[in-house]
């Protein structure tokens, strides 16, 4: 350095530090950074104030332009960061900014510094700001640069571990890199996800970043993945740890070495995948997806869809937190969806949003998780996989802890369904298995007592739930809490409790202390080999990329391993020893020095030194010298390693000399070949030289013979995969060929078995067959044939796409090396104990099986599940695909998914894709080979169904794919599906045949015999198949298996046969030794078979079918002889000896559990259980009684019943195990036409009866339910004998079943539809009433059953219910009234007479008066207590509330009041709403009690819309429609809630503002059509409810109904309100009544309900006038058009005879609007299609209308057609006939005094007597009247004279009815067809108008007797006119139709076409208003459809009637 340098460097020292760092002199900067680096280095006090002024330089520092200053800069900076502490972090960012800028692209060791730099950063605690930039440096363009980012990345999360390091933003940039187009950076990438994979675990790498990588990344990373293992530790600490360490050093030593073990022994880090995703948001896009239109859709479909996309929205990993209340009250309503596919939806949605928001969801779970609870009722499977998983979802995400939710717990646990209280106890199970210990600390005193409750519920499954969650608890705290509360349980319980206790603890000691050392042993190995590699770049993670290891490194483990072992005991050490421990492959490097000083003491110095001469004659004199030392040496194994490294440095591998080659290998063949254990590492360091060795033709020999001996001593698999890139690199192609030459016979020596044989063929395919070198391609087309000698065929699939000219060569390769399997053993063996290990993925057979389970994604297996088949057929495809990319060989891993998706393809409609999918299944079976069986999951089954297909195609492609399923597992384990097959009716005919004869080809291949013994008895029971073909297909399989097995064998499993299928057996089959040690009945009917055979079958009658009898049909249709033969008569002598019954291994309750058995109601016995009466038949009785029992012919069935008489009195033991076999047998015959063996049966039961009841026997419940049903259902047989001794078996029942149990049996009889049946049940529930009295338990509570049978039509039900009701009458007194239920009248008036009769029947037997039995009972209650009530059954007191029939469906249960009043206590008050619209949100919640509050506030702002000068009715009017749809909803659940006990405060809230928002006209007319409809709908079933008048204030809530009901009708937009109730007048759907009501029927609830429509409808009838132009008329016209085109002409016909109020109000409606409008009418009828053809019924009502309309002169003004244009000139007609006409008017005038007799009718009856006497005035009425009281003559002279004074001031009563008529008069005439549209009078139906408009309509419902439901204040509207018409009406109407037919040539005009009407359709002729000269002349109405009318208007004008 020259002078002026050290005089400017020193001047430069006194300057300050950042000028001299910033100097213009390159020098004296770099001397300021060598200065600042030892002043950094000095300083001990990271808090010294100078390191403050330090951090700022180092931005601009570390980028100096000149190399070398910068790398002392950065070693500045590295002494800072060593000196400082975390509070220099604070300088981090822009450090690291300009690292990045400047430094990781200069030199290596400036990059290392770097790196180091960051490093430092990190341990300062600056992580998160070195990830920021390293951000910015994987983004630079310059590759480069991105390496030693990667790089820097790598070490610091392998040194730190990712508790320090974070891997969320390390994954966020692993996803770019993937694509980048540097292959360095590529590879730096995949070994920074290794090493994530180390910390973080393998699963959620591949979740976050399998999604966006490339197929080819893909693979190479999963190759990779497969070599990571271990756990991951961290080898450096932060600061603030290493002071931490510090501190504690200065501790005592005892509290040093507990921390060092607690260190030892902590838990690897585990990371959330949850952390390390990014927040989705999915409420906009759920927004924008039409979700809120779509989950309020009618169509489920459309609710599902709408459900799913949020589900699919919500499956993502993270869910960024927002409001979603709304969300989760629309999936709370979705969740009890009537609809299971969108209830399932709802609830996986739940799940996903649980797992998603986790603790964001918390509040939103506590409110859906009572309704999910509650929904585990449903017993769908996919349903409760659902509901479990949500629930489980819920817990495990943290969103519920079972502290929060106890009470909605306990809700649960004490629900009716046993179902909920199970699951939810499993639930809880699961929470707190999956809790910690504190945790369930602080709940299980809450929790022990619900179990302790749980375990005396009546359900096991609810008792185990409850030993579950007490053993979980017990698991986690201990036993201690669970002391006090288990004294309590008994010993039984207490012994089961511990048991399951210890077997779980026995099972978590047995299964947690081995895997705890073997998991110390391979952390231990991990750090050791940790500790040994020190990695420095991110690529060193990928295979072949690991860098050499140090020798010091080596020798560490050493004391390691000693030290352990001292320390553990000999049971630990051996366990230790037994783990594998990895060996060390990689040679590490070692000095030749250090080789010959350890090898001092083996081989000689001088031998050492002659190696080393560079005279070829010393070298060769020292390797033989050298050789003979070797050989002489002891202990080989300890200096061999030595030996090989001494070899491979000198002479080494260069060597010239081929002498001296030849023998350097010859001693290291001897090595390999000689030593106990020959090290990898030796091999490794050999091969290379070796391989080069072969290649010479000189040494190639000596080369072989060292590879094979290092295959001896290693395993090829190991040399085979080191070979593999050492040739593929190699530049001398002789190496590859002559290497694959050596290859192959190393093939043939050692076999396949230690070969990864993918690997193999790879290299064959990419390299050998790919070289340009001949030599080379022929080398491997030889290995390839050697390795299908071993391999076989399916190796071909592996080269499929290998050129053509290729593969013929190698097909002929492959005829040289033909496969030999077992045959091809290995010629050499491997020692290596662990070679096996290298060849972990082949798999048995050889070949290598990839794994499919990536490329099976959830978009295929929702696709396979699609609506559209083609997207079905296409995922099909695609599987296949899959499979021929896999080469046909694929592994079980991640299929089971897919066998399911794939099993409901073989139920698909579209009978292509069930072919298909048989083809996908049978190339699964075939490409996965023997682990296709635990894979499938039982698919098998469900392809053998295929078979029963009647398609031939489709059983050829199921054995298609049974033949590949059999090819790839063994026929003996798909024997128990087939058998199952076999036993299945369902197969049918030809597909069992076609597997029998599958089996017939295949059996003879079956490993082991004896699997096919199970073949045997379905294969029997097929030879008596109704088929033919079946049996003989049947009998070829069992000769198979006679074959193989044996005859001996066959018989022997072929002893337990019933007889008859036996005595087939030994038939057909030849089998001399089958009747050996069998029963001579076997002989006898084998005897009697062959005796058969040889006589005409022909002549034999067969016996009347059998139910199930099979046995009997095959005996008979064999010709079994009638007469017994003498070999019959001696075997029957040997059966009597024996014992009738047989219970040696008779397990009664194992049959009952069996016998599944609808309670009550009874059903046809099925054919499984036919099939399993007559298994328990043959195994239990003796045989011939079986035989006799079991026949076609009834006379050997009474036999056997003789038989069992006779031992019936002897056998009482036997009978009662056997009992549930003979009542499901007497069921049978029940069930059989055959009267003689049914009276013989009902002889034969009461002596049962009696046996049982004489030892106190009391029927079980499942012996009740086999045959109470039955007998009860089959009491009301059609012959009389029968039903005598059916019914006093149901009275003799009660001796042997509790009558209250038995009562609910017969009490379903009542429901039957066979009308004896119900008198009988009803008869005996009289019989048990007189004789049990009516204490019993359910017949009081159930009279009201027997009362609602006085309302039938049949006489005899009446009656027979009658006496019954007189029989409770008896007994119960006046109280009988209180438990009939709700009567009508005439049933009451019947009643009431019954019980007068008895009550005089009574008087006169002296048998006191009704009720006094009960009046002593109660008597003796008050003085002597309850004993004696209770002796009777139970105690009478019961409230009218009490025996009321609740109801369970529609009105709110325990559950619910449960579930919102239990949290109403707990929660504060809340306050209450701000304004309308957040009250109507309180009220859209649907809350009876909270939503009270809003409605306040609504009839407060209601009140305030009343103001002119308020704005609110503005804003209101437009949410009127969501308002009252609200009020509707609470219409329902606020009278519900009421009904359960509840005041009826809301009720009355919800009626009120719906008044006060229906007084509001325009608010009133914003309201929906649909939303009115359910309005009134709901209005009016609550007005017919029941139950009302018995709530609390009834009597308001009704009048406050009516009330609203007629305000709506006021108020409401008319067109709506007529739409509405038009539609109402359809019947009403069953689910909308609000409670099913026992007395009523549905059809009555429905006339019940249309009455009050038809008042609603009269009430708008009767203002139309004054309204017609409020309404729109062609939106009514429509709706009657809709009505009645739905009713349909025959329905009218029917109805119309019926007197149906609906079509009459119907008819009055329109009739009032063609009144009305007139023609003008027909201006209104755009929406109606009068088009159409047929053309629409209400065209002709119209017409007839208009033409009766006017013809009477009652058109409107407005018509066309005036009251002008006719006269009155009927009134002086000729008069002819006055005989008649006296004796019609007589008629007519009885009709009307009639009427008058009537109260309900009085008013129409004086109207129409004054008619009368103002048209006749001559006529004396009261001469009528003489047999008349005087009072009733003196009512109607004061009636006429009141109707006269309203006459004369113009007041028309209401009652008037009018005088249009209907299309048809009342009786057809002779000579015309009937009319289309009814056959009811022409009055009684058109002019019924103003009959409607006079009822009283402001009243529906009675307020004073609840009895009524129908009752009107002035007039009954259900009586119509029952007449043809008023008589005045018809008067008026003949002599206007008279006078308009003589003044308008009547005769002339009836010539014209008229139109008229044939069916349905109006044809031709011209309408009204069409033709003009019909405004003048009225045509006569057409003849067939008014054919009475028209033939008396024919007889005025013909003179022979005379007008009245």
């Amino acid at each position: 350095m020259s002078t002026e340098d050290e005089k400017l460097l020193k001047e430069a020292k006194k300057l300050p530090w950042d000028e001299r760092l910033q100097h213009k002199n390159w020098k004296v900067r770099n001397d300021a950074n060598i200065d600042l680096a030892a002043l950094c280095d000095s300083i001990t006090d990271p808090k010294d104030a100078r390191l403050r002024e330090f951090g700022p330089l180092f931005k601009k520092t570390v980028a100096d332009s000149n190399a070398p200053v910068q790398e002392k800069a950065l070693d500045a900076l590295l002494a800072f960061q060593r000196a400082a502490d975390a509070d220099a972090s604070r300088y981090a960012k822009e450090i690291c900014d300009a690292i990045i800028a400047k430094c990781l692209t200069g030199r290596p060791k400036t990059v290392e510094k770097a790196q180091a730099a960051f490093l430092l950063w990190v341990e300062l605690e600056a992580a998160d700001v070195f990830l920021e930039s390293m951000e910015k440096a994987v983004k630079n363009k310059v590759a480069k640069a991105v390496v030693p980012a990667i790089d820097v990345m790598f070490q610091a999360l392998s040194e730190f571990g990712a508790k320090v390091v974070p891997p969320k933003k390390i994954l966020k940039m692993l996803s770019e890199l993937f694509d980048h187009p540097d292959q360095n950076v590529r590879a730096s990438s995949k070994g920074l996800t290794l090493e994530l994979c180390r910390w973080i675990g393998k699963e959620p790498v591949k979740a976050i970043l399998f999604e966006k990588m490339r197929d080819t990344m893909k693979k190479e990373l999963e190759a990779e993945l497969a070599n990571v293992s271990g756990i991951a530790k961290p080898t450096r600490k932060i600061r603030s740890e290493q002071e931490k360490e510090l501190e504690e050093e200065a501790l005592p030593e005892t509290a040093g070495t507990n921390n060092a073990e607690e260190a030892v022994t902590e838990a690897p880090l585990e990371i959330d995948e949850y952390d390390l995703v990014d927040p989705v948001d999915i409420l906009t896009p759920l927004e924008k997806s039409g979700f809120w239109d779509g989950v309020k859709a009618t169509k489920w479909s459309e609710r599902r869809d709408a459900v799913a996309e949020l589900t699919k929205l919500a499956s993502t990993k993270k869910i960024a937190p927002g409001d979603f209340h709304e969300v989760c009250r629309t999936l709370k309503k979705l969740v009890t969806d009537v609809n299971l596919a969108v209830s399932v939806e709802a609830t996986q949605a739940i799940g996903n949003l649980a797992k998603g928001l986790r603790t964001h969801f918390s509040g939103n779970s506590r409110v859906l998780l009572p309704v999910l609870l509650e929904k585990l009722k449903e017993k769908k499977p996919t349903m409760t996989e659902a509901l479990s998983q949500t629930l489980q979802a819920m817990h495990k995400s943290g969103c519920i802890t079972l502290l929060d939710v106890i009470e909605d717990i306990r809700v649960a646990v004490k629900n009716k369904v046993p179902l909920i209280r199970s699951l939810t106890l499993n639930w809880v199970t699961f929470c707190i298995e999956t809790s910690n210990k504190a945790t369930v600390l602080k709940l299980h005193k809450d929790y022990v007592p619900i179990c302790m409750e749980c375990l005396n519920d009546g359900t096991p499954e609810v008792r185990d739930a409850s030993f579950s969650v007490l053993t979980a608890i017990a698991k986690m705290v201990g036993m201690k809490p669970l002391e006090r509360s288990l004294e309590k349980l008994d010993d039984v319980r207490k012994k089961k409790l511990s048991d399951m206790i210890g077997s779980t603890s026995d099972t978590a000691l047995s299964s947690g202390t081995v895997p705890a050392s073997n998991s110390a042993v391979g952390t231990s190995a991990c750090e050791v080999m940790d500790s040994s590699s020190m990695r420095r770049s991110a690529a060193s993670m990928l295979s072949g990329k690991r860098p050499v290891q140090a020798v010091a490194a080596t020798k560490k483990p050493g004391p390691a391993k000693s030290t352990t072992a001292k320390k553990t005991d000999g049971g630990q050490q051996s366990k230790a020893s037994a783990a594998p421990v990895i060996e060390d492959v990689e040679p590490a490097e070692m000095s030749l020095e250090e080789i010959e000083e350890r090898l001092n003491s083996v081989v000689k110095t001088e031998t050492i030194s002659q190696l080393k001469s560079t005279v070829w004659k010393e070298r060769l004199e020292a390797i033989s010298s050298l050789k003979q030392e070797v050989e002489n040496l002891t202990e080989l194994d300890k200096s061999s390693e030595l030996l090989i490294r001494l070899l491979c440095a000198v002479p080494g591998w260069s060597e010239k000399n081929v002498q001296v080659q030849q023998q350097v290998i010859e001693v290291i063949t001897y090595i390999a070949s000689s030593v106990n254990k020959f090290p990898k590492r030796c091999v490794v360091l050999c091969l290379l030289g070796i391989s080069e060795k072969v290649a010479d033709i000189k040494t190639r020999g000596h080369a072989m013979k060292c590879l094979t001996a290092f295959c001896e001593a290693v395993g090829p698999g190991f040399v085979f995969d080191r070979l593999y890139k050492i040739m593929k690199e190699h530049k001398n192609p002789k190496v590859l060929s002559e290497g694959i030459i050596w290859m192959v016979s190393a093939v043939e020596d050692f076999g396949i078995s230690n070969l990864k044989l993918k690997d193999t063929i790879d290299f064959c395919k990419d390299t050998g067959l790919q070289s340009s070198a001949a030599a080379t391609r022929n080398a491997t087309i030889k290995l390839i044939g050697m390795l299908h000698k071993f391999v076989g065929p399916d190796i071909k699939g592996f080269l499929s796409d290998v050129k053509p000219a290729l593969l013929s060569a190698l097909d002929a390769e492959y005829e040289k090396n033909p496969f030999e399997g077992a045959a091809s053993a290995p010629k050499r063996i491997v020692r290596a104990v662990d070679a096996v290990s290298s060849a972990s993925s082949a798999t048995s057979d050889g070949l290598p099986r990839e794994d499919i389970s990536a490329k099976i994604t959830p978009a295929l297996l929702k696709n396979l599940g699609s609506p559209d088949w083609k997207l079905r057929l296409e995922s099909i495809d695609a599987v296949n695909k899959i499979v021929e990319e896999a080469h046909k060989r694929i592994q079980p891993t991640g299929t089971v998914d897919l066998f399911t998706a794939l099993r409901a393809r073989l139920y698909d409609s579209n009978k292509n894709l069930v072919m298909a999918t048989l083809s996908t299944i049978g190339g699964l079976a075939s490409a996965m080979g023997p682990a296709i069986e635990k894979s499938s999951k039982g698919i098998l089954a469900d392809v053998l169904k295929c078979l029963g297909d009647n398609k031939k195609h489709m059983r050829e492609c199921t054995l298609t794919a049974l033949d590949s399923w059999v090819s790839a597992a063994q026929l003996d384990k798909m024997v128990p599906y087939i058998i199952v097959t076999l036993g299945d009716q369902k197969a049918g005919s030809e597909g069992r045949k076609d597997l029998f004869d599958w089996l017939s080809k295949h059996i003879s291949n079956i490993s082991d015999p004896s699997e096919a013994l199970p073949l045997l008895k379905p294969s029997a029971s097929s030879l008596m198949d109704k088929s033919s073909e079946v049996r003989k297909a049947a009998e070829s399989l069992m000769n198979e298996i006679l074959k193989i097995c044996g005859q001996d064998v066959v018989a022997k499993n072929l002893k337990d046969l019933p007889s008859p299928i036996l005595a087939i057996v030994a038939e057909r089959l030849k089998l001399s030794c089958i009747h050996e040690g069998f029963s001579d009945s076997v002989k006898m009917v084998t005897t009697s078979m062959s005796l058969a055979s040889k006589t005409s079958s022909k002549n034999s009658k067969h016996g009347p079918n059998d139910r199930g009898s099979n046995i009997g049909k095959a005996v008979a249709q064999r010709g079994v002889p009638a007469k017994p033969s003498v070999t019959m008569i001696s075997s029957q002598d040997s059966m009597q000896s024996q014992a009738l019954f047989n219970i040696k291994d008779s397990n009664k309750e194992e049959r009952e559990r069996r016998v599944l058995v609808r309670k009550f109601k009874f059903e046809e016995p099925r054919r499984e259980q036919i099939d399993e009466l007559k298994v328990d038949l043959f195994k239990h009785f003796r045989e011939d009684v079986s035989l006799r029992l079991w026949n076609s012919d009834f006379k050997r069935q009474i036999d056997g019943i003789e038989l069992l008489q006779k031992a019936l009195p002897s056998s009482g033991k036997e009978v009662l195990e056997l009992l549930d076999i003979l009542l499901r047998w007497f069921v049978l015959r029940f069930c059989e036409s055959n009267t003689t063996c049914l009276l013989k049966v009902l002889d034969f039961l009461p002596e049962l009866f009696d046996v049982l009841k004489d030892q106190s026997y009391m029927l079980t419940e499942a012996e009740a339910a086999i045959f109470l049903p039955c007998l009860v259902e089959k009491s009301g047989h059609n012959i009389e004998k029968v039903r005598e001794k059916m019914g006093e078996l149901i009275k003799q029942m009660a001796n042997i079943y509790s009558l209250p149990k038995l009562l609910p049996y017969v009490l379903e009889g009542l429901r039957s539809k066979n009308n004896r049946t119900r008198i009988e049940c009803v008869d005996i529930i009289g019989y048990f009433i007189d004789h049990h009295g009516t204490e019993v338990s359910g017949l009081l509570k159930n009279l009201p059953s027997v009362a609602a049978l006085t309302a039938e039509r049949d006489g005899e039900i009446r009656k027979a219910a009658l006496n019954t009701l007189a029989t409770a009458y008896k007994n119960l007194g006046d109280d009988v009234w209180r438990y009939v239920g709700k009567l009508s009248d005439a049933q009451r008036s019947m009643l009431d007479d019954r019980f007068k009769w008895k009550a005089r029947e009574m008087d006169k037997r002296r048998e006191g008066k009704p009720g006094d039995a009960r009046a002593a009972l109660r008597r003796s209650v008050r003085e002597n207590g309850s004993d004696i009530a209770e002796q009777s059954g139970e105690v009478v007191s019961r409230s009218i509330a009490g025996s009321m029939i609740t109801r369970e469906n529609f009105g709110y249960s325990d559950a619910y009041m449960d579930r919102h009043v239990v949290p109403r206590q707990m929660a504060t008050t809340p306050p209450g709403p701000a304004d309308w619209r957040e009250a109507l949100d309180i009220v859209a919640l649907g809350l009876p009690e909270q939503s009270v509050e809003g409605m306040k506030v609504i009839c407060h702002e209601l009140t305030q819309a009343v103001d002119p000068e308020s704005s609110v009715l503005d804003d209101l009017i437009k949410e009127a429609d969501r308002l009252v749809s609200c009020l509707t909803v609470m219409v329902p659940k606020t009278f519900n809630f009421s009904l359960s006990g509840a005041s009826s405060r809301s009720c009355k809230y919800v009626l009120n503002t719906l008044m006060q928002t229906f007084q509001i006209k325009r608010l009133a007319h914003a309201v929906k059509e649909g939303t009115l409809d359910n309005l009134i709908t709901e209005l009016l079933l609550w007005l017919l409810d029941e139950r009302v008048p018995l709530m609390d204030d009834g009597s308001q809530l009704l009048k406050a109904l009516n009330v609203l009901m007629l305000k709506i009708l006021d108020n409401a937009e008319r067109t709506s309100s007529f739409v509405v109730l038009i539609n109402l007048l359809r019947p009403l759907d069953p689910s909308r009544w609000p409670s099913p009501t026992p007395s009523e029927s549905v059809s009555v609830k429905n006339q019940k309900f249309s009455d009050l429509v038809v008042k609603c409808l009269i009430k708008l009838t009767k203002v139309l006038q004054s309204t017609i132009y409020e309404v729109d008329l062609d939106r009514i016209l429509q709706s009657i058009h809709t009505y009645l085109q739905e009713l349909g002409m025959e329905e009218i016909r029917r109805r119309a005879g019926a007197d149906d109020k609906p079509l009459r109000m119907v008819k009055t409606v329109l009739h009032e609007l063609v009144k009305l409008r007139g023609t003008a009418i027909k201006g209104h009828l755009s929406m109606v299609p009068i088009d159409a053809e047929p053309q629409p019924i209400i065209l002709a009502y119209i017409d007839l209308n208009l033409q009766t309309l006017a013809a009477a002169r009652m058109l409107t003004p407005s018509g066309t057609m005036g009251q002008t244009q006719w006269g009155d000139t009927t009134s002086n007609n000729p008069n002819p006939s006055a005989h008649s006409a006296d004796a019609q008017l007589k008629q007519e005038l009885a009709a009307v005094f009639k009427k008058i007799g009537d109260k309900q009718t009085c008013t129409i009856g004086l109207y129409e007597l004054y008619r009368i006497t103002q048209l006749y005035p001559k006529v004396d009425i009261f001469s009528q009247l003489q047999n008349a009281s005087e009072a009733f003559r003196t009512y109607i002279r004061d009636g006429l004279a009141q109707v006269e004074k309203n006459a004369a001031a113009g007041k028309t009563p209401s009652s008037l009815p009018l005088s249009t008529p209907p299309p048809i008069a009342p009786i057809p005439s002779p000579k015309f067809a009937p009319s289309p549209v009814h056959t009811k009078s022409i009055d009684s139906k058109i002019d019924s108008s103003e009959d409607y408009a006079s009822a009283d309509t402001d009243n529906f419902r009675g307020q004073g007797d609840t009895g009524s439901r129908l009752q009107s204040t002035d007039l009954q509207t259900d009586r119509y006119q029952s007449s043809a018409g008023t008589l005045d009406a018809l008067r008026e109407r003949m002599k206007s139709i008279q006078a308009a037919a003589v003044g308008a040539n009547f005769d002339g005009v009836q010539t014209r076409a008229l139109p008229s009407m044939n069916g349905n359709t109006l044809h031709g002729g011209t309408r009204l208003d069409d033709d003009a000269q019909t405004q003048n002349i009225i045509r006569p109405m057409d003849e067939r459809a008014l054919s009475g009318l028209q033939a008396r208007m024919e007889r005025l004008k013909s003179g022979s009637m005379e007008p009245l």
